[in-house]
């Protein structure tokens, strides 16, 4: 051979042997990511339990013998109040000199960020956009710069405050839709652990196998309790309601008709405490209460929403009553049976016996930690 092929052979091996390299450097870091995105096991989906179906029923009130005296006269009265009572709930804090916080761990997976420096407003507007990308409800709150109070952070306030060192990131763990999956509570912990890097800050997420499990956890409870109560009035011998009469009557008794395509029936303090919606597909809509008719109306109450409930539902029956008087209908349950003051009274004693329940798990029906929870 001569030097030039013996040259360009060892320069061969030297090429072949640094690709060989990299591709075992690239292989070993990639088993390594791989590892670390598995660390936790993760629940089959297909073996979570199913909601439970609670029996509705309907309770039946006592009557006046003018329905549409009482029911003027109740448009005048104050309005039975619901009052929330929402609970302070307590976390395991990871900022020792700010114990008394009242974020409610018992619904959310927080997380906490603790900076050297104030982190910027551009930076705060990149985690902020990123809220709606995990699937349930998420909020960040800011220690205000006298050290003493937190606050809500949204892209809005940052215009008027700002200047945070240290954030808490609360992700939801269940709504209505069931639990937050172990997916985005990863995705989620894997977002505020990048952010901290890129503003030198310490993050502190709590495990995420235990998250899951709370998540999967509350869920069931809140299926359990996830009720609503609901009283029907159809109209007799095939006859049919007209829309401009059911607006009066509504409108007397304190409802608002609202854009949701039903009336609502508010306290003083703006919580919808029921609801009076078209038995029919039809929505109640502004534009078509004139011409409107129907063969039936629905009162409804949602259960876990509701503070006071025995006090609130007897409230809606007794309207309810009142209605089908008036409009010469008949008082029915789901399957068309007419109620029963047997029927009735076990409907009360379930709607006691559900928010009883909830009380005793610290989430009181109407609080504002059931109101995050059932929406």
């Amino acid at each position: 051979m001569s030097d030039l092929q013996i040259i360009l052979i060892i320069i061969g091996v030297i090429i072949i042997g640094g690709v060989v390299l990299f591709n075992w450097l690239q292989q070993m870091r990639y088993r390594r990511n791989v590892k670390r995105s598995f660390e936790h096991e993760h629940e089959d989906a297909l073996l979570k339990m199913g909601k439970t179906v609670w029996e509705n029923e309907r309770i039946e009130p006592k009557f006046s013998t003018d329905p549409i005296q009482e029911l003027q006269t109740e448009s005048n009265s104050t309005k039975e109040k619901a009052r929330l009572e929402p609970e302070e709930l307590s976390i395991d804090e990871p900022l020792e000199e700010h114990k008394s916080i009242n974020f409610d761990s018992t619904i959310n997976y927080i997380t906490s960020i603790r900076a050297n420096k104030l982190i910027s407003n551009d930076k705060l507007t990149e985690i902020l956009q990123q809220k709606f990308d995990f699937g349930k409800p998420v909020h960040w709150y800011g220690l205000s710069q006298d050290g003493q109070t937190w606050e809500e952070i949204s892209i809005e306030s940052l215009h008027t405050k700002g200047g945070y060192i240290y954030l808490n990131g609360c992700l939801q763990l269940v709504d209505r839709a069931g639990p937050v999956s172990e997916v985005n509570l990863s995705r989620f912990r894997d977002m505020v652990e990048d952010f901290a890097l890129q503003v030198s800050a310490v993050a502190d997420c709590p495990d995420i196998s235990n998250a899951y499990i709370r998540a999967v956890s509350l869920d069931k409870f809140c299926a359990e309790v996830d009720i609503v109560m609901g009283i029907n009035i159809i109209s007799k011998d095939g006859g049919a309601f007209v829309g401009t009469k059911i607006r009066a009557l509504a409108e007397a008794a304190g409802f608002r008709l609202e854009s949701e395509g039903a009336f609502r029936y508010r306290d003083e303090n703006n919580t919808v405490l029921f609801s009076l919606g078209n038995y029919e597909a039809t929505p109640f809509l502004p534009a078509n209460m004139r011409t409107l008719t129907t063969h039936g109306i629905t009162f409804l109450f949602d259960v876990p929403r509701v503070a006071n409930g025995e006090k609130v539902f007897d409230q809606m029956a007794h309207l309810a009553r009142l209605f089908s008087s008036t409009l010469n209908g008949i008082m029915v349950d789901d399957n068309r049976v007419p109620l029963s003051d047997n029927g009735i009274r076990r409907s009360r004693e379930q709607l006691i016996n559900i928010q009883a329940t909830m009380a005793a798990h610290h989430i009181p029906a109407g609080s504002d930690t059931a109101l995050k929870l059932f929406i």
